[in-house]
């Protein structure tokens, strides 16, 4: 019998995204719901119970409220909202950081998964403080460029409209109040004692990202050994050779894709580690998918790009 598999908030970017890799799928079957119906609480909740699998796709209190709608011991979640990223009980949605990670993933009820900024800055920051080249304690800086189509449908109008303002063909500089809402699954995640300095940028292109993290007082090759040899045979997460990518790296350079390659430059006492990937890939929908391939036993690469 095929897995079930329900996505509540099919409308939005990242559920169209994880139902464009699923549709062409023979091996699972999709329950979809009356459009006319899809916000009525009652028929969402047969849907929600009926699943093996469901993705919620939703703002963070729709999220909520979803999973409070499920009654039942078997259906399981994959959560893409920022709702349950540090919450108790809740498995991140990360496989490639830890044997731990991957065993929670593919055992667990409910997972959170990752945020898109968040997975860049986590993808090279957790390994260096698992293998001891960072201190918890350290004091790290982080700014990460981003494609618009992680603002969701009314940014997306926006930067695509005939008529859009001139200040949206140059990078824009957002989250000034420096609380973005991923820091706390980035200190929680890598187990940091206080928040990095974050500056989150977005341009006019459509997808991809360059999350790029400064290490100043460390050995480029130190940190390059470290993060490849955290990565080591891990299918989508990888690191480039060292220096590969120079003189310049485009942001855009995963679109379409699901994977994630870490690019590590400096010198003997300054290094920068860029984390390469599509923001509706690795950082959305492909990473949702990852994981619910885990959790059903399958190949994680199933129905992805890498």
């Amino acid at each position: 019998m095929r897995p079930k598999i329900y996505i509540d908030g099919k409308e939005g970017t990242t559920g169209l995204q994880i139902y464009e890799r699923l549709g062409a799928r023979d091996d699972l079957e999709l329950l979809l719901i009356d459009e006319e119906k899809r916000k009525d609480t009652e028929e969402r909740r047969k849907f929600l119970n009926a699943a093996d699998i469901v993705f919620l796709c939703l703002p963070d209190a729709a999220a909520r409220e979803a999973v409070s709608l499920i009654e039942n011991d078997h259906t399981r979640v994959i959560d893409a909202s920022t709702a349950h990223r540090t919450a108790d009980g809740w498995a991140y949605g990360f496989p490639e950081l830890s044997d731990d990670h991957r065993a929670a993933i593919q055992t667990s009820t409910r997972v959170a998964n990752p945020g898109c900024h968040a997975t860049g800055f986590i993808a090279s920051v957790y390994p260096l403080v698992a293998h001891g080249v960072l201190s918890a304690t350290d004091a790290l800086t982080c700014f990460s460029l981003t494609g618009y189509s992680g603002g969701g449908k009314k940014m997306i109008a926006s930067y695509e409209a005939e008529d859009k303002t001139n200040d949206l063909y140059a990078p824009r500089v957002y989250g000034l109040n420096l609380q973005h809402k991923h820091l706390p699954e980035m200190q929680k995640v890598c187990g940091l004692a206080t928040p990095p300095v974050f500056c989150p940028v977005v341009d006019d292109y459509y997808k991809g990202m360059a999350t790029t993290v400064m290490l100043p007082d460390h050995n480029v090759h130190i940190v390059w050994q470290a993060l490849s040899a955290h990565y080591a045979g891990q299918k989508m997460v990888k690191v480039a050779p060292l220096g590969e990518g120079a003189p310049m790296i485009s942001a855009n350079t995963f679109s379409g894709r699901d994977s994630l390659t870490l690019y590590v430059h400096g010198h003997r006492s300054q290094t920068i580690v860029t984390a390469l990937f599509d923001n509706l890939g690795k950082g959305a929908s492909g990473a949702a998918v990852q994981n619910m391939n885990l959790m059903l036993g399958l190949d994680e690469t199933t129905g992805l790009t890498l």
